[in-house]
């Protein structure tokens, strides 16, 4: 920010007046910009505007201050000469980070810089803290997380992350319903954990004395919507998982999940492919993305490979769930995997599986046919007994979404539960309950039905380039602050 304007004389203060109740700004900094580009240096539009936002950077030469104020659309220099800015030495000494409004001419200066003159302005709200360095932002990891306020107005980074979070959702959403599908909600609180292997955060219901669970996910409610006739539905919403934190985990994170009858698990792998390169297109222009060091192309088609085959590749061994257990046991334990009793031969692949091939997997891959012990909802695969048809997208490294053909038959989802649910009694948090209620609306017939899961953060996460899901999410969970001092006894 440069001028060579010469310092006037100081005009007569103007009375100090409170915050405003409400300001009206009529004009923004990008379309001011854009607006008067082309007037010449040192020449003034005639047009007066009235702008809003923070102050970013401020300096004196003399009898002349120079200030950038940033609004939600970007940046643009105030120009304030003592000789017309009213209580022009209150406005030298605001603080940087204060919420100001202001009215004025717009000018370029003689050193080309778009300005709005400062003909009036007001404080719109104090910053009492102390302003981040003006030319590195807010650096600090810690502060970024906790203070998000702060973040957002001095990385543009960050907030550019969260604009394209937010075009994201709304693309999704257009993308579905020129589908015919239909956004609806279902419950957030459940009397019955269920839809996913998850543990669920409990909660009481003092009325009803009855302990809920927050959703670990929508699956088993929109199941029983297309049993109602709802086709093709979807929700974008919050679940809620009782696990640890990572660079891929949040307790609290927001999901897709659609389920669309008539179709089974090889339509839905077309339509992630069409949505997510879709969304790359419209979102950076390309359908290669950066993520972290490297590149992603997410040009259909996607790879589709089973996950015996994808295992044989990255470790040379040819298993299948007809060996014996006890010999893939020894090949787990072996590769590092801690084997538990409980592990059938399809856990004891899933596992083998995630310890040595999916971080492996860079370029978009469907990894397709589960064991069907470890996917208890889906369907059994129409040529491959034991497996099922269900498949999940990987890219980076990390899993993207899971889907699958629906499991429609209530009396194998009935056995399946019983399988989970002895699971659970042997100690096992995660594994599902019996959910009785969706039983019997199977039985009211489910027609043939694929569902979709896509982790809207792992997405996100994706399109912007950015290795750590706390960098898509407003307000991360994070562990307690810690006091700089402990407070003294009583």
């Amino acid at each position: 920010m440069t001028s060579d304007e010469q310092p006037v004389e100081s005009a007569p203060a103007a009375p100090s007046e409170p915050p405003p109740y409400r300001f009206d700004p009529d004009a923004d900094a990008a379309t001011i910009l854009a607006e008067h580009d082309g007037l010449e240096d040192g020449t003034e539009s005639g047009v007066t505007v009235t702008i809003a936002g923070r102050l970013m950077l401020r300096r004196g030469q003399g009898k002349l201050v120079f200030g950038v104020l940033q609004d939600g659309t970007g940046r643009i220099q105030l120009f304030a000469p003592a000789k017309t800015t009213p209580e022009f030495e209150a406005f030298g000494d605001l603080n940087l980070g204060d919420w100001i409004g202001v009215s004025g001419e717009v000018m370029k200066t003689r050193r080309g810089e778009v300005s709005v003159r400062v003909d009036s302005w007001s404080r719109l709200a104090e910053w009492q803290g102390t302003f981040p360095d003006k030319w590195h932002g807010l650096a600090d990891v810690d502060t970024r997380y906790r203070q998000r306020y702060i973040d957002l107005w001095v990385n543009e980074d960050s907030r550019q992350r969260f604009v394209t979070r937010s075009k994201m959702v709304s693309s999704i959403r257009r993308f579905l319903d020129e589908r015919s599908f239909l956004e609806v909600e279902t419950p957030m609180l459940h009397p019955i954990p269920g839809g996913a292997h998850a543990r669920p955060f409990t909660t009481h219901h003092n009325a009803l004395d009855a302990d809920l669970y927050l959703r670990i996910a929508p699956e088993l409610y929109l199941k029983r919507l297309v049993v109602g006739g709802l086709e093709r539905v979807y929700e974008i919403g919050r679940v809620f998982r009782n696990e640890g934190l990572s660079t891929r985990h949040n307790p609290e994170f927001t999901m897709l999940e659609l389920y669309w009858a008539y179709a089974d698990y090889t339509d839905c792998m077309v339509l992630v492919e069409e949505l997510v390169s879709g969304l790359a297109v419209e979102l950076t222009g390309s359908t290669t993305v950066a993520f972290g060091d490297r590149e992603i192309d997410l040009a259909p088609p996607w790879r589709r490979a089973t996950m015996l085959e994808l295992i044989e590749e990255q470790t040379q061994l040819a298993l299948d769930l007809a060996m014996d257990r006890d010999e893939l046991a020894a090949i787990a334990t072996d590769l590092g995997v801690e084997v538990k009793q409980s592990y059938g031969s399809g856990k004891l692949i899933l596992e083998i599986y995630e310890k040595t091939t999916e971080a492996e997997l860079w370029d978009p891959v469907f990894v397709i046919d589960y064991p069907k012990e470890v996917s208890p909802l889906s369907r059994d695969h129409r040529d491959k007994p034991g497996f099922t048809e269900r498949f999940e997208a990987i890219l980076g490294g990390r899993e993207l979404c899971n889907g699958f053909t629906e499991l429609i038959d209530p009396v194998e989802q009935l056995a399946r539960f019983e399988a989970q649910s002895a699971e659970r009694e042997a100690g096992d948090a995660e594994a599902m309950p019996i959910d009785h209620d969706y039983v019997r609306a199977l039985e009211h017939g489910l027609p043939p039905t694929v569902g979709l899961g896509i982790g809207i953060d792992r997405l996100a996460m994706l399109l912007t380039g950015t290795t750590t899901i706390r960098d898509v999410v407003l307000f991360p969970t994070l562990r307690p602050e810690t006091p700089a001092t402990d407070p003294e006894p009583a």
